[in-house]
């Protein structure tokens, strides 16, 4: 592209930018006089070989600069909030909770800090429940807790609530189990007996909230009373 100069006029297209490059010098090779009547060739100008060299100027003149405008971005105060430009950019606003954040935080936005103790708190408050929860439960298990005291060879019954396979109807059925010897003790939180009729498809281990000890009727108070006789499974001596 060629800048022709034409009385006294520069081209539209290109007037910005030559305004920039050529300034109305004596000495420059553009300069004509403004009084001039007819047209008057010059040397063809490469304009952009002119603009490259001219943004080449501004962008080492600003490389020169960039470290103090770095500095005094992050560091100059502002007059009436106090606070620094990198801070206002961010989105600093006077009625966000910056009393909360650390000194040492100035990168950080304000609202993200306040969403992050928000979160602390929470799950704080969400832990102490939890943990009193247990406490709570645990206080209140031992005020009702017993410790068995049952013994290899002793007479128990079990609870047939839950019990779905034993016939005829469901309001007839006995709420406890006729009576069975224990030949396991496992630990002190369940037993196994010796299944024996329709029961002997269960699972023979029992816990120990759903037995209680079996206590024989006395035949003087209640001598026309039928039990039910017990079968006596063999224990095993090493047990």
């Amino acid at each position: 592209m060629t800048i022709v100069h034409k009385a006294g006029n520069i081209h539209k297209n290109a007037n910005g930018l030559s305004i920039l490059a050529f300034p109305k010098t004596p000495d420059s090779p553009a300069y004509l006089p403004e009084n001039a009547e007819h047209q008057i060739p010059i040397e063809g100008i490469n304009i952009t070989e002119v603009g490259t060299e001219f943004f080449e100027e501004v962008r080492e003149s600003y490389k020169k600069e960039e470290n103090s405008f770095e500095l005094a971005y992050k560091t100059s105060i502002h007059a009436s909030t106090g606070k620094t430009p990198a801070i206002l950019e961010k989105g600093w606003s006077p009625k966000l909770p910056v009393d909360t954040l650390k000194k040492d935080l100035v990168d950080i936005h304000p609202t993200f800090s306040s969403g992050k103790i928000l979160l602390f708190k929470v799950r704080h408050h969400a832990k102490k429940s939890i943990t009193d929860d247990f406490e709570y439960d645990k206080r209140n298990w031992d005020k009702s807790h017993k410790n068995s005291e049952l013994k290899v060879g002793d007479l128990i019954l079990f609870s047939t609530l839950n019990f779905n396979n034993i016939k005829g109807p469901k309001k007839l059925k006995y709420s406890f189990s006729k009576p069975f010897i224990i030949i396991v003790l496992l630990e002190t939180k369940a037993v196994q007996v010796e299944l024996s009729g329709e029961l002997e498809k269960k699972h023979p281990p029992f816990p120990v909230s759903l037995i209680k000890h079996y206590t024989p009727s006395d035949k003087e108070l209640f001598p026309f009373r039928n039990e039910t006789p017990l079968e006596k499974p063999l224990l095993d001596q090493s047990e």
